[in-house]
Parts: C-alpha cells; sequence; structure tokens
C-alpha cells in the first residue's frame, strides 16, 4: 500500500489561494476515480476537486470557509501500489495543515523535546506584538479555551494557526476556560416566534465573496447616483404585440431585451461609459464590444452572467441568452468563463425594484444602470392629465473617470430611445 497526496490544484487566472466552501467525504471512507471530494471557490466561481484515484481517505487538511494556498496539500489517501508521497515524508508549509486524520499504524515517534511552559515555539518564531494568523473560527475557539494565539506555534500556511495547534496547545497549557454563553434565560414567545434566540450563521464561499466584493467596490470607487424616470407606454404597447404575434414560437419578451439595445446604441455615444478601469496602474480601457453583466439573483447570492457581445444580439436572441445565462447562474452550473469579463451590467428587481436604488458598480467597470419598477400613473402630457406607465433608472457612475454631465447625457440617450421604440431598430 501506498499514499497518494492530492493537492489544492492550480485552477489558473494567477489564483494564489482559494476558499474551502465543502467536504463530500470524510476519514476513513472509501473513494473511487473521478468521485468529488471537495468544492473550492474563486472569486470567480465554485470548483469541484475530483479523486484521480482510488483509495481511502487517511487525512483531509482544513476547515469549510478556509482559505487554502494553491499547491498545498489538501487530501492524504491509501492506495494500492506505491502511490505518490513516501508515508512519514515531510510536507511542504503550505501541506500541513491535517485537521482530521486517520489513525495509521506506525513505530512509535520519538519523545519530543520537553519545553519550558513559559516559552513556546511561536514565541521565538514570532516578532514580538506580530499577530498570529488564524480563521474566525480559530480565534473564537482560542478565547473559549483562555488561550492567547499569540503563543500558539502554527503550522499551517505561512506560519496559520490551525486547531490541532491550538488543541495541543491548550492541551499542554491547561486554563480556566472562558465562559461561552450567559446563563439561559426562559425562551420568550411573541406570535409563536422565540424572540431571545440567536443564531451564528459563518459568511463563507458565494456570500463571503459577494461581501468582499461589495467591500471593495465601496471602497474603491466614489459613486455617484443619478435617478431619471422614463415614460415606457410606448414601449409597453411595443412589447405586447409582439409577444402576441410572436411569443408562442419565438418566446416571449421581458424589458430587458430592450434596455440591452438602447444600451448598445446610447454607448457609442458614450464610449467612455463601456470601460474598465484598472486603478492599480491608472489605466482605462474602452471597450469597442458590449459585454453586458445582467445581475441575477440566486439561492447562494447576487451573480453577474455575462451577456458577450450584446451589440450581435436581435431582441429574442438576447432574451433567450439572458434567461440561458440566469438558469445556469441559479443552478451553479455557470462557467468562469460566463461570469467574468462583463464592461457594464445591467441590474433589475423586476416588480420589487422599488422607485429608487443606488445600485454599486460592479469593479472594475465604470457604470451600472439599475431598473425601477414599472407603475401605472397619472402624468400631464401635452397639458392633460393621463394614465402612463411610469419606470425610473437608477445608475451609479465612477466619479474618477465619468463626469456628471456625461452621465446624465448617457441616461437621457437611454431614455430617448425607450420612449420612442421605434429608435431602437433605426441604425445610422
Amino acid at each position: 500500500m501506498g499514499i497518494y497526496v492530492i493537492k489544492t490544484p492550480d485552477i489558473g487566472e494567477g489564483i494564489a489561494e482559494v476558499e474551502l466552501v465543502a467536504w463530500h467525504v470524510q476519514v476513513g471512507d472509501s473513494v473511487t476515480m473521478d468521485q468529488v471530494l471537495a468544492d473550492v471557490m474563486t472569486d470567480k466561481a465554485t470548483v469541484e476537486i475530483p479523486s484521480p484515484v482510488s483509495g481511502k481517505i487517511l487525512a483531509l487538511s482544513g476547515v469549510v470557509g478556509e482559505t487554502v494556498a494553491v499547491g498545498g496539500e489538501l487530501i492524504r489517501l491509501e492506495v494500492a501500489g506505491a502511490g505518490n508521497a513516501k508515508e512519514g515524508a515531510a510536507t511542504a508549509p503550505a501541506a500541513r495543515a491535517v485537521m482530521q486524520t486517520a489513525p495509521v499504524a506506525a513505530a512509535p515517534p520519538a519523545s519530543p523535546p520537553v519545553s519550558s511552559p513559559s516559552a513556546s515555539p511561536a514565541s521565538a518564531a514570532r516578532v514580538r506584538g506580530e499577530r498570529a494568523i488564524a480563521s474566525p473560527a480559530v480565534r473564537a475557539r482560542a478565547w473559549e479555551l483562555g488561550v492567547d494565539l499569540e503563543q500558539v506555534a502554527g503550522t499551517g500556511s505561512g506560519d496559520r494557526v490551525m486547531h490541532a495547534d491550538l488543541e495541543a496547545y491548550a492541551k499542554s497549557h491547561p486554563s480556566a476556560p472562558r465562559a461561552v454563553a450567559a446563563p439561559v434565560a426562559p425562551v420568550r414567545t411573541v406570535m409563536g416566534i422565540e424572540v431571545n434566540t440567536q443564531e451564528a450563521i459563518p459568511v463563507i464561499g458565494l456570500r463571503r465573496r459577494i461581501a468582499l466584493k461589495m467591500q471593495d467596490a465601496k471602497r474603491r470607487i466614489p459613486h455617484f447616483t443619478y435617478v431619471e424616470e422614463l415614460d415606457m407606454t410606448e414601449l409597453e404597447n411595443l412589447r405586447e404585440r409582439l409577444n402576441a404575434q410572436h411569443g408562442k414560437e419565438r418566446g416571449r419578451l421581458t424589458v430587458l431585451p430592450f434596455l440591452a439595445r438602447a444600451m448598445v446604441l446610447a454607448l457609442r455615444e458614450f464610449p467612455q461609459i463601456n470601460a474598465r478601469f484598472d486603478d492599480d496602474v491608472g489605466v482605462v480601457t474602452r471597450h469597442g464590444a458590449v459585454h453586458l453583466g445582467v445581475a441575477t439573483q440566486t439561492d447562494n447570492g447576487l451573480m453577474v452572467p455575462v451577456l458577450r457581445h450584446a451589440e450581435a444580439h436581435d431582441l429574442w436572441s438576447c432574451a433567450a441568452e439572458i434567461s440561458r445565462l440566469a438558469e445556469v447562474a441559479r443552478s451553479g452550473r455557470a462557467t468562469r468563463e460566463e461570469l467574468s469579463g462583463s464592461t457594464i451590467t445591467l441590474t433589475s428587481l423586476g416588480a420589487l425594484g422599488g422607485i429608487v436604488s443606488t445600485p454599486v458598480i460592479n469593479h472594475p467597470e465604470v457604470a451600472i444602470v439599475g431598473v425601477n419598477r414599472m407603475v401605472a400613473r397619472p402624468v400631464v402630457l401635452r397639458g392633460q392629465v393621463v394614465v402612463r406607465q411610469m419606470m425610473n433608472l437608477s445608475s451609479s457612475f465612477d466619479h474618477r473617470v465619468v463626469d456628471g454631465l456625461d452621465a446624465a447625457k448617457f441616461i437621457q440617450a437611454l431614455r430617448g430611445y425607450l420612449e420612442v421604440p421605434a429608435t431602437l431598430f433605426v441604425d445610422v
């Protein structure tokens, strides 16, 4: 029998680390070739890690929610034959964070040197005052045990303190654990709801990626939002007529394909808005093609699949592709290519869109167009009070590279195309 080590794969795009979001096996499980063992997440998508061999799980490295380095040891298996690693061989620093291990028969290890309780290996290795590297779960456990993490030697990647390190230190340095919870109060129920209960929900996986991306966008980009109302009556009349005539054969049209078409035309006049700003090097790249990100709500959070070359689509092919992208995003089957490369984003909450919003720009883009709900309400038209289908656009821009005047002109161009929908089909 031999040992086979599976390392965190290089997923490309210069990614140096990934987040571990799910284990599909446990220590002691027998697995077959191509069986999915774990899921990891990059900034773009979730990637499954299959087993290249059949064997028995000896050890799993890392816990769900932890960041693991590309190239570090992830899983250790016992396999028939020689395997790819010598049993007992030293592993790279990134591969030593084994959190769960199966018992393996081996010669008794030599007795470790006895260290003074007043000086741990970490005290010599870590500069005084230097913050220990550890996951939130490890920090919470250290607080419960009353352990100072700065005194614990880390065996994970970059000297990260792992659960096993913490438990070993706590065992050899007993201290009074802190109280982890106040006395439990009697449960109060109001209208059938337990009002004094709490639930701690780890922010991991896609939800963590969304949180980090939104935080980064708001930190980097000086947003300003411009809101304009549109009279959508004529466009709605056209849409209903097209759906009545062609809906059964070609599919029903929503407002989104018309908006996509209007954005393609307006961006020809304002190319500085169909752009991406690399603020690390100070370069704005303007794009001739419109790769339209379409913000899509999924069970796991907001995703932005990309309608590539929106300028090449007619209304029905645009509607079909938006529908397909939404379906693969919601089912978790979207590829990295389908989730990257957008040059401007369109976001809509449909009937729940409210009357005004302040959408967050999809960094490194410089603009996002937000669609609010459409409502029938009275307006003054040519001196008469009439009922019209009205809708707001709430759009945000990066004020570093988009001037307020240009943003307003861009939205007014969109308004012109949508309020007179015949102009959507006139190429000049």
